[in-house]
C-alpha cells in the first residue's frame, strides 16, 4: 500500500516537558490503526499533530508526499478529519449541523445523500428536524461523525468516539467505521481503551510515555 502519512522523528514539547518524543510511523493508505495506551501518555497529541491542529517542536510530518506546513489549512482538514471524545454540536437542530459541510463549500444540500448516511448508521431522515438538545449521547456522536465524513476525508482521526456508549451504540459506530474504511478507502485511526476493540484491532499501536510503540 502506498504511504498516505509519515512521521518522522517527530517531538512535541511543551516548555520544558517533551510530551512526545522521536515518533516515528508510517501510515499507508487504506490502513485501519488501533492505538491505546495509559491515560496521559500522549495519544490525542499524536493525533492533534497529525490534524494539524497542534504544530510539532522538531521532525518532519509529511500528508500526500508534502510537509503539512505547505496545505491550507482550511483544505488539509478536510483531508484529514479528527473526531473528538465529546461530540460538539452547533445550532438549533440535526439539520443545521449536516448543511455545514456544503455551507463551507458554498454547495446545496445534498439530502438523498445525508439521509443515506443517517439511515446507514441507525437514524431516520426525520431526525433532520430534531433539536439538538433532544439527542441522546448515541446520537449525538453519530450526528457528529456523519458531518465528518458527507464529504469523504482521506484519513479519519477518532478520538475515544465510542467511550461511554452502550454496546447497540458501539456496534453501530464499529459498523460504520469498517464500512469507511474497507468499501470507502478511508484511512482511519482511533485511539480507544475499549478492550473489545483492541482485541479485534487490524493494526494496534501503543503510546507509551511520549513513545510510540507498533504491535501485531
Amino acid at each position: 500500500m502506498t504511504a498516505l502519512m509519515s512521521l518522522q522523528n517527530v517531538n512535541y514539547q511543551v516548555k520544558d516537558k517533551l510530551i512526545l518524543q522521536e515518533i516515528n510511523l508510517t501510515v499507508p493508505a487504506g490502513a485501519n490503526y488501533t492505538i491505546t495506551g495509559p491515560s496521559g501518555s500522549g495519544k490525542s497529541m499524536l493525533l492533534r499533530l497529525m490534524a494539524a491542529m497542534i504544530s510539532k517542536t522538531s521532525g518532519e510530518l509529511i500528508f500526500a508526499g508534502k510537509p503539512i506546513e505547505s496545505y491550507d489549512p482550511i483544505m488539509y482538514r478536510r483531508e484529514v478529519s479528527y473526531c473528538f471524545q465529546q461530540p460538539t454540536l452547533f445550532g438549533t437542530t440535526v439539520a443545521d449541523n449536516l448543511a455545514f459541510p456544503y455551507q463551507i463549500r458554498k454547495q446545496v444540500i445534498d439530502l438523498p445523500h445525508v439521509t443515506a448516511a443517517l439511515e446507514y448508521v441507525g437514524l431516520s431522515a426525520k431526525m433532520l428536524n430534531q433539536k439538538i438538545e433532544d439527542l441522546s449521547g448515541g446520537e449525538r456522536q453519530r450526528v457528529a461523525l456523519i458531518r465528518n465524513i458527507l464529504f469523504l476525508p482521506k484519513i479519519l482521526l477518532l478520538d475515544e468516539v465510542t467511550a461511554g456508549l452502550d454496546t447497540a451504540n458501539k456496534d453501530i459506530i464499529h459498523e460504520w467505521l469498517r464500512h469507511l474504511n474497507e468499501d470507502r478507502h478511508v484511512t482511519t485511526l482511533m485511539i480507544t481503551h475499549d478492550t473489545t476493540e483492541i482485541a479485534s484491532a487490524d493494526q494496534l499501536l501503543r503510546v507509551v510515555d511520549g513513545r510510540l510503540e507498533v504491535g501485531a
